[in-house]
């Protein structure tokens, strides 16, 4: 045998798990279980609907006016998420303070929480006499029982996605990198713009995708706050919800496949633009 080639063997590997055959196995059975099955049979279930009483289920203006209401709120939310999440990482990342340990902390409570309790208590706070409400309510601004309230709600249980998601990515910034753009001259924003967002421009992208996918399927923190007023506050898991209690299984369905399809393509739509972000960024460096 030509000792070159069996150089170039690489040595097996040894695992605590089983081979790729079996872990693959088990992999592909949970998934089925877990998500493509439930899926396919929401796909079955709407297809008993006729493609005209599909098209009338999922066109009607009430039905329309909830889905403007939940991807415009849950874009808002994801995007301020996605700048003063970025504010908030890099403050617990690069910065030493008394009680930083708590604030980290806090990121988390909206995993915690319940989100019923979320609810309860951001309509608490912003109600008319609510802490914070009683001092909008005179400025002519409704934070409970409108959509502003909604987009608090969906911004409230959307932070910890984009802070978790920035902080490795912040951890692994290399100072010496803002230190030389420094020596060369770049002010403050041109070494934000330059050098460290392009840097953790993926890690925001997937933040902002898990923010803007978990606002999408929100409904016990916002079932509270939003008033549920239809064409103007009631959002798409709650019109769901509505469907399903008057034995309108079909019809529930057909809106969720929209959901879901609506949710596939513009997560796929991020997942390429982070992609796309990230070929770049390795591009230039």
């Amino acid at each position: 045998m030509n000792p070159i080639s069996k150089n170039r063997r690489s040595p097996k590997q040894y695992s605590v798990l089983p081979g790729f055959g079996l872990t693959m196995g088990y992999t592909l059975l949970y998934l089925g279980l877990i998500v493509l099955i439930p899926l396919a049979a929401l796909f079955l279930k709407s297809s008993q609907l006729g493609w005209d009483d599909f098209l009338k289920a999922v066109g009607n203006p009430r039905v329309v006016a909830s889905y403007k209401l939940t991807f415009g709120a849950s874009f808002i939310a994801a995007t301020v998420n996605a700048i003063f999440g970025f504010i908030v990482a890099w403050t617990l990342v690069r910065y030493q303070f008394p009680g930083k340990r708590l604030l980290d902390a806090m990121v988390d409570l909206p995993f915690a929480l319940p989100t019923a309790v979320s609810g309860i208590a951001l309509t608490a706070i912003y109600s008319e006499n609510g802490w914070i409400g009683q001092y909008l309510e005179p400025l002519g601004i409704h934070a409970a029982f409108s959509p502003l309230g909604i987009t608090i709600a969906l911004t409230f249980i959307g932070l910890p996605f984009v802070v978790r998601t920035l902080q490795p990515a912040i951890e692994d910034l290399q100072r010496e990198n803002e230190e030389a753009a420094a020596s060369l001259g770049a002010s403050r924003l041109q070494a934000m713009l330059r050098v460290i967002l392009p840097a953790v421009m993926p890690a925001l992208l997937t933040g902002f995708a898990l923010s803007f996918a978990r606002a999408l399927g929100e409904y016990g923190s916002v079932v509270f706050i939003s008033g549920n007023m239809p064409m103007r506050t009631e959002i798409t898991s709650l019109l769901i919800i509505s469907k399903l209690e008057q034995y309108d299984v079909a019809g529930a369905t057909a809106i969720a496949v929209v959901m879901l399809l609506a949710s596939f393509a513009l997560l796929l739509a991020v997942n390429l633009l982070q992609w796309w972000s990230g070929q770049r960024y390795r591009g230039v460096a």
